[in-house]
């Protein structure tokens, strides 16, 4: 035994006095490791993260089903018809609000507002901390106006100060009791709210808006999903077809599924992609430290034959090789780790919240078991493979040689090999990366529909007990406007219940306007303010704008982008009728005085959509009510200089004009665009670092090949000089030679990337709205770069073979 740690101690003790090889080959495999424990962490702390309440794989998302399958939304009206339904034992609704006004609880402030019903809590299995939940009363119209607080909120305005229960709030002006404290997890599960409103829905809602409502159930014990989802579906269908819809109008599907999988749904076809490249960086460095481990070996042939003569065991022979690759591996795992500790801490601020479920990523023991057991492990075997492929040759041949034999002879054919794999591997991250890069690019050179330079923006949601109705609203909006425009630097305002884009909500509302002929279709419903579209240069192409005479009690108008008028009035929609939203349930016929540009609403990455303008004086005001639950309004100025340094200006404005009235996400309108291809920029930004990992690993590769080879056939080249061949021949025999092993590797990999495309087509379908992964100008860019890098790595070696004197080659002969 002490002999085997002596052999292991000499064969440390060496690497560290000659560290070269241990650089390299632990670098090279910390690269790999580091990759793949940051991705696995990611993925652990979001697809693997329970929830955080009671057996979170009993609850279900129902709704209808979107084309995919998947249950989406469902509207309170049809909500009601799912009481008492066999295999459930809790059902609860939450609705998507924006932000609400609170005083009382420190400095006036917009907040994050979530709205639930009374079985929402039980259906999550959560009980208050504090207080309890809503009554029967509270969940009712005009009940007692009751709230209950989020964890988070609750620590930060009141100290986790426990006697805040029965204590009055101020919520859009009224005073509300508040009657608990919800558990941290809640958030959690349904997203950031720091206050809590029942949803009060009316015993028999008429509302068949979805708006992003969602019901969640809690699956009874032995029950089947698949029976649920069908019990939903025939409850909805048994109630369209008590309503006798007629014409042509296809009665939605509706089902059940895992609430789980269809809240990761939009971050596991990332998550996944990041996984596979992680994958192939590591699986490049492991090829990569074969190479080396290969090449390490074969150094040795001499030194083992003199010592196997003098009678040494194949167990001591093989001890320091196996040394070397214990070292290697762990110190590669440490450094892995710490690789992969710094990328996670670049990533968190990136990581959008959802996918943390509210937490924060976190490098868990099972991440250093995967470390030290991919490092030990793959450098042993890369040990192992090595000493079997470098003991092809006698003793004999080696004594004989004097050392110079088998490197060049035998290592060539397993060398190539693995530098074929690596640009293999290498050519199919880069066609990844560069599709995605390409898509992104053609993204941003995209136009928007509308300017959004010299913009700024912020949130402000009237206070409801102050501003109750339209009126109100466009009072104090017109005041807000006129009093904006007199900011130095500042050439034009104006008000509006949705931005030209939006990364979140964008208030859209089932409109189904009726066309001349008879069909409907669901559009995005805008109110805005006078000189919306002149502030963002969205062209008016046909009739005219609003005006100040467009206000309650003047005839309804309305204007209407010009994919919706060609779509549905086949280009002539001026002077046409539509009908819009009057109440929950009703409409009311509208005239088309204009028709303006298209706008990306969601951004580059996602398709248009059609869009109804209607002046904001003359929304009704149930309409109003149901957008000012969801969205704030949205305020924006136009002028010269820097937009953020208008912020003082706005503040002194609303101190004069509603001293009492709070405002939220004062932001430049460019910021706000960036941020609707957040996802997709780090998804790239992921896999580009991914790919040059690979080229980085490839080209060492290469190179450490292509330098131990030109070494081990020095004799040759002597030779070669000797008889007259020029440098510049020598020089063209190594390029050449590396270059064929490229465009091999890059031929497979091509083959493999193409043969991958439908995968990727999806994936480029989710993160960048484009499903072409064949692009001949990614292909061929990746080649030459591949060529280029490769030829770079070659270069050298190459050189120091044109540059052999023979006299030193045969010095030995």
């Amino acid at each position: 035994m002490n002999i085997w740690v002596t052999e292991i101690w000499r064969a440390w003790r060496a690497s560290v006095r000659r560290p070269g090889f241990l650089l390299l080959a632990t670098g090279v495999l910390a690269l790999g490791i580091g990759a793949t424990v940051a991705v696995t962490t990611l993925i652990g702390n979001t697809l693997w993260r329970p929830l955080p309440v009671p057996h979170p794989e009993q609850l279900m998302v129902l709704g209808q089903l979107s084309d995919s399958g998947h249950p989406g939304g469902i509207s309170p009206h049809e909500y009601q018809y799912l009481d008492k339904l066999d295999g459930v034992t809790s059902l609860g609704l939450e609705r998507p609000g924006s932000t609400v006004n609170i005083a009382g609880a420190g400095t006036p402030a917009q907040v994050p507002v979530i709205y639930i019903d009374r079985g929402m809590l039980p259906a999550l299995g959560l009980q208050p901390v504090l207080g309890r939940n809503f009554d029967v009363r509270e969940d009712r119209p005009h009940g007692p106006p009751a709230v209950i607080l989020g964890h988070g909120f609750w620590q930060r305005s009141y100290g986790g100060d426990t006697r805040v229960i029965g204590r009055s709030l101020r919520v859009e002006g009224l005073p509300r009791t508040i009657v608990g404290v919800l558990p941290a997890g809640f958030n959690t599960v349904l997203g950031p709210g720091d206050v809590i409103l029942p949803t009060a829905l009316p015993p028999a809602s008429r509302e068949y808006s979805h708006n992003g409502t969602v019901a969640i159930a809690r699956l009874a014990s032995g029950a089947d999903i698949a029976a649920v989802s069908a019990r939903v579906d025939a409850r909805e269908r048994a109630m369209y077809r008590d309503m006798a819809m007629g014409g042509n109008w296809q009665k939605p599907r509706f089902g059940a599924g895992d609430l789980v999988s269809t809240v990761q749904r939009d971050a596991r076809p990332m998550l996944l992609l990041f996984l596979a490249s992680a994958l192939l960086v590591l699986l490049i460095a492991l090829v990569n430290l074969t190479n080396l481990m290969l090449l390490r070996a074969l150094s040795r042939n001499h030194d083992a034959a003199v010592r196997s003569a003098l009678g040494a065991s194949l167990p001591r022979l093989m001890l320091p090789a196996l040394g070397e690759g214990l070292l290697v591996g762990g110190v590669g795992a440490l450094l892995g780790m710490a690789f992969a500790v710094i990328g996670l801490t670049l990533l968190q601020g990136f990581i959008p919240a959802e996918w943390l479920w509210g937490g924060r990523l976190r490098i868990g023991a099972a991440a250093w078991v995967l470390a030290f057991g991919v490092g030990l492990l793959g450098a042993l075997l890369a040990a192992v493979l090595a000493l079997w492929r470098s003991r092809s040759a006698t003793t004999v041949d080696e004594l004989r040689e004097g050392g110079r034999s088998g490197i060049g002879l035998r290592s060539g054919r397993l060398g190539r090999v693995l530098v074929v794999a690596q640009v293999a591997l290498a050519a199919v991250l880069l066609c990844a990366a560069g599709v995605f890069m390409h898509g992104l690019y053609d993204a941003s050179q995209l136009r928007l529909g509308f300017a959004d330079d010299h913009v700024l923006t912020f949130d402000l949601a009237p206070v409801q007990a102050r501003y109750p109705d339209v009126a109100a609203v466009h009072d104090l909006s017109q005041r807000l406007v006129q009093q904006l425009q007199s900011i130095p630097g500042v050439t034009d305002a104006t008000a509006t219940t949705n931005l030209p884009a939006s990364n979140g909500m964008v208030g859209q509302l089932q409109t189904s306007p009726h066309t001349p002929d008879g069909r409907e279709f669901v559009s995005q419903y805008h109110g805005i303010g006078e000189g919306f579209f002149g502030l963002f240069a969205i062209p008016l192409l046909e009739g005219r704008g609003f005006t100040s005479g467009d206000v309650r009690g003047s005839e309804p108008v309305a204007i209407v982008s010009k994919d919706l008028a060609d779509k549905y009035y086949d280009g002539r929609a001026v002077g046409k009728m539509v009908e819009v939203p009057s109440t929950g349930d009703e409409f009311r016929p509208v005239r088309i005085v204009g028709v303006v540009g298209e706008t990306y609403q969601r951004g580059p990455l996602q398709p248009m959509q059609p869009v109804l303008y209607v002046p904001l004086a003359q929304m009704p005001d149930p309409v109003m009510t149901i957008i000012r639950n969801m969205e704030p309004l949205r305020f924006a100025l136009r002028g010269h200089g820097n937009p953020m340094d208008w912020q003082a200006g706005v503040r002194r404005v609303l101190a004069e004009v509603a001293p009492e009235q709070p405002i939220a996400n004062l932001r430049d309108m460019r910021g706000i665009v960036r941020q609707t291809t957040q996802n997709a920029r780090l998804s790239l930004w992921l896999i580009g670092l991914f790919a040059t990992l690979a080229l980085m690993l490839a080209a060492a590769g290469l190179y450490a090949v292509m330098a131990v080879a030109v070494a081990a056939r020095e004799r040759e080249f002597g030779v070669r000089m000797a008889l007259g061949a020029a440098p510049r021949r020598l020089l063209g025999l190594v390029l050449r030679g590396g270059l064929i092993q490229i465009a091999a590797g890059l031929a497979i990999g091509v083959a493999i990337a193409l043969g991958a495309s439908h995968a990727l087509a999806v994936l480029l379908m989710t993160l960048l709205g484009r499903s072409n992964a064949f692009d001949p100008a990614v292909v061929l860019g990746v080649c030459a770069t591949l060529a280029a890098t490769g030829l770079l790595a070659c270069l050298w070696p190459a050189v120091r073979a044109a540059r052999v004197q023979p006299m030193r080659a045969l010095r030995g002969e």
